[in-house]
């Protein structure tokens, strides 16, 4: 685009001339030098010179001479006079080109540094970051009212308690599996997927390490292969040992090792009946400080005596760094999950039959009928969401059938149900959570006489892994691991502040970290600069888990608010939108939690911070906590209170917030505390103040907005001129994507690249009209008019895309001719597409000017109703104005060489601006 002034060219030609004319020592032709100065004209030099002589003498400076021509002395006191209305004018034009560049500076990046237009916030990313994390934290979803009491009390007498998965491996003890328990496993079992190889490979090395992630079935798969490989004869055909018990628990305390010796003392040899030596069960817990590993000579040892003696065992391990060298030597193997639905079906079948079989209603009780009444009840929508998991690990499968198989009946409500299946996640998060550092609470004795917690950040990291992926599920695995680790760090400082946590460097296990926290890799993108670059995003298996996971934090888990609370300060410092923004959002869940707690700690520090990420942060935070109908009052007050009375980095904050269309009562509410914030002092805060007020225009209520636009350009106090002047300037620079937050099924949200009034225009007609005379106020006031045409020519130029394709020329087909209804409108037009086509950086082709100019003067009509050539209207209008002359089809004249300015003003139909009263 040209650096060329935008002044009124044709205008300023005769202002200079009576200037030089009415100068006495250089006249008119003084520049002709062939015909040099008039006699008349010399004389009165020399009379000046005569005069100004004899004043340096001692006649007095300024007096006048006897001799002086009086018509001399007037043309001086004009010539004063000329000089001092040259003056004012000239210091006229300096106070105006002041205003304007102080214009400029109010339309400057709100989210810039104050210091520095360097490193500015990418909103539009944080804008498609927010609307992701809907899949997070649903706030329809309330999970304050997850009841803890509810799982313990369920009607889930029935189930076997080594088959719920919140039993420790820690508590278990020796002794054998009842026969009974046995039986009922048969009956009630899913194979997993490979559950043959796992087979066989007992079999063959009488030893297999069982490794998966804990509640993941695999304490009933291991059962299931010692039934099989210790029983001789197919199931079924009643062939059992005649006493004794088949399979035995082994207690973790015992370990490899004891299990080896125990079986070189006994007997070794089989019964008079033939029996094999039986099966053993042993969990091995890898997670407490100080737990070694298994040996693989200890292993091998064992499947030496295993085989000495007929018999089998499995070790369970659960997946993680610790356990890798297990599952990686020749007895390993990974235990996949059951599938989900054959699980539910499995558990729900048997309780139906069981209750078919003690019923006295006959047909109304067939199990066939109320399998199918239980399954479609599983697939309801209400009761997929209060669920929320994914994947069903085999004791959340026997309480989900069991409330399923309860309400089939009669005999759980709807409410119990809903209630019932929520307390699913809510349990797993208590698991996670519950007793991690029960090990590190009698640290030992150092020689010194200190005390150490060694293997705190090996202990936590799983733990902090989990809330990562609570706070950035979504993001890229990278950033949960990265932030994993600050916490990490963090939590291990808050345990043993005197000691430095020590992190191994190449112990991470990423598929460990996806078991145990059931969460998934899927493929994606992420923005990098602008850009879209292919990356792996981590989710949890769940939609509930998130919330479950900070409320279990939050409420039951207080000495961590501490460390998690300066993490999360720590991630406001992050410059990617896909971590900050997230980390904003759910630490507003977590305010939602402890407000007063969050506001103390985490909100008003971050408000007033120096940097508007920080600031962004909080206001983030604040308008999360909104949309929960208990805080939303308290947040309307606070951030009220802070456009009013707030510091000047309060005040900040406060218009960031309100731009969200929460943190007020009403649309008019929020206008008015974002004009009691731009108009405040010296308009330091009107760059922020006029963008969050455009923000509000991508929610419904945008007729209301610009309607007050209007009524600010319009006011008496020129702070509120600015704010209108400046929100208009702003509206025409925005994308869409900055300011999309909610909806994303917006009609809006297709034309995210779009600038805002382009697509306003092309989705709603009836908002055309309030902004092309908003664009005309601004195009016609002087301090806005540069800024304004430098906004105009960049709608123009999204008309079509770099590649040919059309991008936003509908919108400009709609807002174009309201834009240029009048023949002054029309001129400045015309020049605009001549400077344009001048550029010499982007010259705009002709064809391209030719198409936006018949887009604005020269609209389509029906063939029935364009006027014919010989209509004397039409020709009129052509000689009026010449710049509507076609070739062709219609367009600007051929190009020109630019005049160095719009053509000048004249009268409107529009109503001026009280500057324009003004000064005109």
């Amino acid at each position: 685009m040209s650096d060329e002034p935008q002044t009124d060219g044709p205008a300023e030609q005769p202002l200079e001339r009576p200037v030089r004319r009415d100068k006495p020592d250089k006249p008119r032709d003084a520049e002709k030098p062939d015909r040099g100065r008039t006699p008349r004209g010399e004389e009165k030099r020399d009379r000046r010179e005569r005069s100004r002589d004899e004043g340096a003498d001692g006649g007095g400076r300024g007096s006048r001479s006897d001799d002086e021509d009086p018509d001399d002395a007037a043309g001086q006191d004009g010539e004063k006079d000329k000089e001092k209305e040259k003056d004012k004018e000239r210091e006229r034009e300096k106070e105006r080109e002041r205003a304007a560049g102080r214009f400029k500076e109010h339309t400057r990046d709100p989210l810039a540094e104050e210091e520095s237009e360097d490193g500015t916030t990418d909103l539009a990313a944080a804008a498609r970051t927010r609307r992701a994390t809907r899949q997070l934290f649903d706030v329809g979803r309330d999970f304050t009212s997850f009841d803890h009491n509810y799982f313990r009390t369920a009607h889930i007498g029935d189930v076997n308690l080594l088959l719920d998965s919140r039993r420790s491996g820690a508590a278990m003890r020796s002794g054998p599996v009842p026969d009974e328990e046995l039986r009922r496993l048969r009956r009630i079992h899913v194979e997993p997927q490979g559950y043959v190889q796992l087979r066989h490979a007992l079999r063959a090395r009488r030893l297999l390490v069982l490794g998966a992630a804990p509640g993941t079935g695999r304490t009933s798969t291991a059962l299931s292969l010692l039934d099989e490989v210790t029983t001789r004869a197919p199931h079924g055909s009643g062939a059992q040992p005649a006493s004794g018990h088949r399979v035995r628990r082994v207690g973790p305390d015992d370990g490899v090792r004891q299990l080896a010796a125990s079986l070189g003392e006994s007997r070794g040899e089989e019964d008079e009946e033939g029996r094999p030596g039986g099966g053993f069960l042993l969990e091995v817990s890898l997670t407490r400080p100080g737990t070694l590993p298994p040996a693989e000579m200890d292993l091998d040892e064992l499947a030496a005596a295993l085989d000495r003696h007929d018999a089998f065992a499995v070790v369970v391990v659960s997946v993680g760094a610790a356990a890798n060298p297990l599952l990686a030597g020749r007895y390993g193997m990974l235990c996949p999950p059951a599938p989900t639905q054959e699980l539910l079906r499995t558990r729900l079948r048997e309780r139906l039959e069981r209750h078919a079989a003690t019923s006295p209603r006959g047909e109304d009780a067939r199990p066939d009928d109320l399998l199918a009444r239980a399954e479609a009840l599983a697939d309801r929508d209400d009761v997929k969401d209060a669920v929320g998991l994914k994947d069903l690990r085999p004791a959340e499968a026997e309480l989900l059938a069991s409330l399923l198989a309860g309400h089939v009946l009669g005999d759980v409500s709807q409410e119990a149900l809903l209630s019932g299946c929520r307390s699913l996640a809510a349990a797993q998060a208590q698991e996670w959570f519950a007793g991690v550092d029960r090990a590190l609470t009698a640290p030992a004795a150092e020689p010194d006489g200190k005390t150490a917690r060694p293997g705190t950040a090996t202990l936590f990291h799983p733990v902090a892994f989990r809330i990562a992926l609570a706070v950035l599920g979504g993001a890229p695995h990278s950033a949960v691991a990265s932030a994993a680790h600050l916490l990490t760090w963090e939590l291990s400082v808050q345990c043993d502040p005197d000691n430095t946590p020590a992190r191994p460097l190449f112990c991470d296990d990423p598929d460990a970290d996806l078991a145990l926290s059931r969460a998934e890799l899927t493929d994606g993108t992420v923005e990098v600069a602008g850009a879209e670059v292919p990356a792996r995003l981590i989710w949890y298996r769940g939609s509930a888990l998130p919330s479950a996971v900070l409320a279990e934090l939050w409420d039951r888990h207080f000495p961590t608010r501490a460390p998690v609370m300066r993490w999360l300060r720590l991630l406001a410092d992050d410059p990617r939108p896909q971590v900050w923004m997230r980390a904003a959002v759910a630490a507003g869940e977590l305010c939602v939690r402890d407000f007063d707690h969050g506001y103390t700690e985490l909100v008003r520090p971050l408000a007033e911070a120096p940097t508007p990420l920080r600031r962004i942060f909080a206001a983030t935070t604040l308008d999360q906590a909104a949309r929960h109908a208990s805080h939303r009052g308290a947040v309307h007050r606070l951030v009220g209170e802070w456009s009013r009375h707030g510091t000047t980095r309060l005040r900040w904050t406060a218009a960031m917030a309100l731009g969200y269309g929460n943190a007020a009562a009403t649309t008019d509410d929020t206008l008015d505390a974002l004009a009691r914030i731009g108009s405040h002092g010296d308009g330091d805060q009107l760059a922020v103040a006029s963008f969050n007020v455009v923000r509000l225009l991508a929610l419904p209520d945008a007729p209301r907005v610009l309607s007050r636009m209007a009524e600010w350009t319009h006011h008496k106090r020129e702070r509120y001129q600015d704010m209108g002047l400046v929100t208009t300037v702003r509206l025409a620079l925005t994308t869409v994507e900055e300011v999309l937050t909610d909806d994303p099924d917006s009609p809006l949200a297709d034309r995210g690249d779009w600038p805002l009034p382009l697509a306003l225009a092309a989705d709603r007609p009836a908002l055309v009209g309030p902004m092309a005379d908003l664009m005309w106020t601004a195009l016609n006031t002087a301090r806005s008019k540069d800024v304004a045409m430098d906004a105009l020519e960049t709608l123009l130029r999204s008309a079509v895309r770099k590649d040919g394709t059309e991008w936003t020329r509908p919108g400009l087909a709609a807002l174009l001719p309201a834009l240029a209804t009048e023949e002054y409108d029309r001129r400045r037009l015309d020049w605009l597409l001549r400077r344009m086509m001048n550029d010499p950086e982007k010259p705009l082709p002709d064809a391209r000017a030719r198409d936006l100019w018949r887009l604005a003067v020269a609209p389509r009509r029906p063939a029935r109703q364009e006027p014919s050539r010989q209509d004397p209207s039409r020709q009129d209008s052509t000689r009026q104005d010449p710049s509507r002359r076609e070739p062709s089809r219609g367009g600007p004249p051929r190009q020109e060489p630019d005049r160095g300015g719009p053509p000048r003003r004249e009268r409107s139909r529009r109503e001026g601006t009280r500057e324009e009263e003004r000064h005109g």
